[in-house]
């Protein structure tokens, strides 16, 4: 029988106001993969755990198993990247990254691998100079972890083959793209 409750470390990919004070979040965890957790109350001014709950923040979270969704009890910032959210050129290609994760892997679906590489990412993102090319290669190695292209082989235009993996464009690259110019 599986545990009523868990705790694990996650980085936040999305969020969504659901009701008058909750928010669904969307988070790629170290030991469960992606999943859907429904934080009560976060929304509400006197909510303790509302500055934690940042897209793109590295968090240490506490939920307890539900029917529907899983409940957000407590989370505890590790890292929120603020050397990232105060640069609007890293903010962006954080964004890209973030979004690329969500239209390439399912719910629930573990790897711990994968976990380590997106958290290296966004560290290695706050202090790193040429985005552009930075941003690529974080696309093709995001490819190559999911299996998706061979390690071995050149991948020319990675943005295209995720793209194309995805079934949908990735809708932050407009943005970076622009603003990387």
């Amino acid at each position: 029988m599986t545990p009523r409750s868990f705790v694990d470390e996650a980085i936040i990919l999305a969020r969504k106001n659901y009701s008058e004070a909750d928010r669904i979040l969307v988070v790629y965890s170290k030991n469960h993969g992606k999943l859907s957790l429904l934080a009560k109350g976060v929304r509400r001014p006197a909510s303790r755990k509302r500055g934690h709950l940042e897209v793109f923040s590295h968090i240490r979270f506490q939920a307890q198993r539900h029917q529907g969704l899983d409940i957000l009890t407590e989370a505890e910032t590790i890292e929120n990247y603020r050397e990232i959210r105060v640069d609007l050129k890293k903010t962006s290609v954080a964004y890209y990254f973030i979004e690329a994760v969500v239209k390439t892997t399912n719910e629930s679906e573990k790897n711990r691998d994968f976990f380590d590489f997106l958290d290296r990412s966004l560290r290695e993102l706050k202090m790193e100079k040429d985005l552009k090319t930075y941003r690529l290669n974080f696309t093709k190695e995001l490819l190559v972890r999911l299996g998706f292209w061979p390690k071995e082989r050149m991948l020319f235009n990675p943005e295209e083959k995720l793209k194309e993996v995805a079934e949908r464009s990735i809708n932050s690259i407009r943005v970076g793209k622009k603003i990387l110019a």
